[in-house]
């Protein structure tokens, strides 16, 4: 017997590895998402009561999976009476396959793609399909999902609720869509693929790198090149290895953030950085110009190749940047702008775009800028207003990774001889 945090845990634990592969089975089993999900969170449920009176089983995930398909099971049995489609599958229940059927190895690729390509049906607003997907491929739970959009948790909870209802309503088939239609779907796809990706990169949590997390959104993205090599394709998987060759040297021993400056850029993985450019090359070999993925995978190159941050081509990634500007503008991408004309001209450059930010009000939740404007200021020697502005910034910040970076950020400051 464990107690009931314990078993919690495991539950999380085993849903974050095993999320996909869970609803994708039991979605290829039912031909039905929606119903899906939801037996496979009741199985959770019911996980949390066993686990905690019975222990952990050997196979927690088989578990998992068996108690969804009978969930299922049960749901064929009480829709049966109201739709032909859940009495055609109730008579059919002697047929049903076992769990290693359901796990086939060969079958799971195609039940993650099918999960992601089904939770980005055009019958879905772009939002809806994004949170969908985040929720039952990456298995994020909505206050992640919230944290990566900056909206409310309720919102979330409302967009999925309404996702899973029009998939139901509008009977999407679980598969993976034909040539032409997958096209229409690869934006939304491939976003959620980053989404996850940055998820993983740069966690929300204490966890200032969820790796389960960042590499599942590489393997995804793998396979979607191989199903659909257009050009952004290669830029996103171009962009995730090129980001993701740097997670060795990301974390010290004690799993404390480590900024790029202060990286051993030796621990770097040089095969993830190849892969990385050989996929660069393969998004601009059409000669149609790079796209947002490919110039972001651009900018990550040229890190990547620099022996240090001060020998990076800074005003190659200030062009790259306006850029992206042209073809993806937001404010981040103007902030993260402003911090390359700070490296290419000087903070003063790099402050007076930074506060034309602020002044339009943009980014004024977020403790991105405030963050920014404190290294500036600090570059300048303008300590006080450094501070403030680092301050500024913690009240903002939700992430404990990231607090933590700020406050050494704040120490260093202090310790600086002349303050």
């Amino acid at each position: 017997m464990i107690d009931g945090q314990e078993a919690r845990r495991a539950v999380e634990a085993v849903w974050r590895m095993e999320s996909a592969r869970i609803v994708g089975a039991l979605a290829r089993y039912t031909g039905d998402l929606p119903l899906a999900e939801d037996v496979a969170q009741e199985a959770l449920a019911e996980a949390l009561v066993s686990w905690s009176t019975r222990g952990v089983p050997d196979a927690p995930a088989s578990w998992l999976l068996t108690v969804g398909r009978r969930r299922a099971i049960d749901a064929f049995r009480r829709r049966a009476g109201r739709d032909e489609r859940y009495a055609a599958l109730a008579r059919d229940l002697g047929d049903v396959p076992g769990v290693d059927q359901l796990f086939d190895p060969d079958a799971i690729d195609d039940d993650v793609l099918a999960l992601i390509f089904t939770a980005c049906h055009p019958v879905l607003p772009k939002e809806a399909r994004v949170a969908l997907t985040l929720r039952v491929v990456a298995g994020l739970t909505t206050d992640e999902i919230a944290r990566a959009f900056l909206v409310p948790v309720a919102t979330v909870q409302a967009r999925i609720t309404r996702a899973k209802k029009a998939l139901a309503a509008a009977r999407v088939p679980f598969a993976v869509p034909e040539p032409e239609e997958r096209a229409l779907r690869l934006g939304s796809v491939l976003s959620v693929v980053y989404l996850v990706f940055t998820e993983g990169s740069s966690a929300s949590g204490e966890t200032w790198i969820r790796t389960d997390l960042a590499e599942e959104a590489v393997r995804l993205a793998r396979v979607l090149v191989r199903l659909e090599p257009e050009p952004e394709a290669y830029g996103l998987l171009a962009l995730l290895e090129l980001t993701a060759a740097r997670f060795p040297a990301r974390i010290d021993e004690a799993g404390r953030p480590v900024l790029l400056e202060d990286q051993d850029r030796r621990r770097w993985d040089r095969a993830a950085i190849r892969r990385g450019r050989a996929a660069l090359a393969l998004a601009g070999a059409a000669g149609r110009g790079l796209g947002p993925y490919g110039l972001q995978a651009a900018i990550a190159e040229c890190h990547a190749v620099a022996p240090s941050v001060a020998e990076t081509g800074w005003e190659r990634v200030v062009v790259l940047y306006a850029a992206l500007r042209q073809v993806a503008p937001s404010p981040v991408v103007e902030l993260n702008a402003a911090v390359a004309v700070a490296m290419a001209s000087g903070p003063a450059a790099g402050l007076t775009l930074v506060d034309a930010i602020a002044e339009r009000g943009e980014l004024a939740g977020s403790h991105l800028l405030p963050a920014v404007r404190a290294e500036l200021l600090a570059r300048l020697g303008r300590r006080a207003e450094a501070r403030a502005e680092y301050a500024r910034a913690l009240e903002r910040c939700a992430s404990v990774s990231e607090q933590h970076v700020l406050r050494r950020k704040v120490e260093a400051l202090d310790a600086a001889p002349g303050t």
